[in-house]
């Protein structure tokens, strides 16, 4: 698979994208919590590695940690722009209407209700810690596939994993969830284990 992906066999990055195209959407969405961004990262992750297809060895195993590593690089990247459209949009005159958007509010209040307490936790985190515990926690990969995706030491990989799971426990003991409907109880701090995507 490395050969024909450096040779530039379409047939050969199809095959790559049906294999991992869920998995560096579903990598992305838990760096961006959202799943319209997520979809854009996946899809620029796939035309860098198309760009990119002659940096893999020829020698190794999944091509899985190198698209991982594409797709955390990618997000930085669209976090970057979007903090600059962000700062120009602030520059422009404001609009004096502000449209009523309580009815779609109170539609979405019980799931931001369930995520207020991860999101809230996963702010407290650096943001090479949370790229750590996705890549580690959320995808799988072990500590040097993820020192592949991200280009550091196997021990950074640890060290950062190690404070992102501390840090997690901890909050996560104190926050205090919502009231109202869906609220979580019971121990909290199983968010912090390990989670496999399947088969992938």
């Amino acid at each position: 698979m490395r050969k024909r992906i450096r040779a530039g066999d379409h047939d050969a990055f199809g095959e790559l994208f049906d294999a991992y195209a869920r998995s560096v959407y579903n990598h992305a969405y838990r760096l961006t919590g959202d799943w319209a961004q997520a979809e854009d990262v996946m899809s620029l992750t796939f035309l860098d590695a198309w760009r990119l297809r002659d940096r893999p060895d020829e020698e190794g195993g999944s091509l899985r940690p190198w698209l991982l590593g594409i797709a955390t690089n990618v997000t930085r990247n669209t976090r970057r722009a979007a903090r600059r459209h962000a700062a120009a949009v602030a520059r422009l005159p404001r609009d004096e209407t502000v449209r009523d958007f309580a009815d779609e509010v109170a539609g979405r209040l019980d799931d931001a209700a369930q995520l207020a307490l991860v999101r809230t936790a996963l702010r407290t985190l650096r943001r090479a810690e949370r790229e750590v515990l996705a890549l580690c926690v959320w995808s799988g990969l072990d500590y040097a596939a993820a020192a592949e995706a991200l280009g550091v030491p196997v021990g950074t990989v640890r060290s950062r994993l190690s404070r992102a799971r501390t840090k997690l426990a901890k909050q996560l003991k104190t926050v205090e969830p919502p009231s109202g409907r869906g609220q979580m109880r019971g121990d909290r701090t199983t968010a912090v284990g390990p989670t496999r995507e399947g088969n992938r």
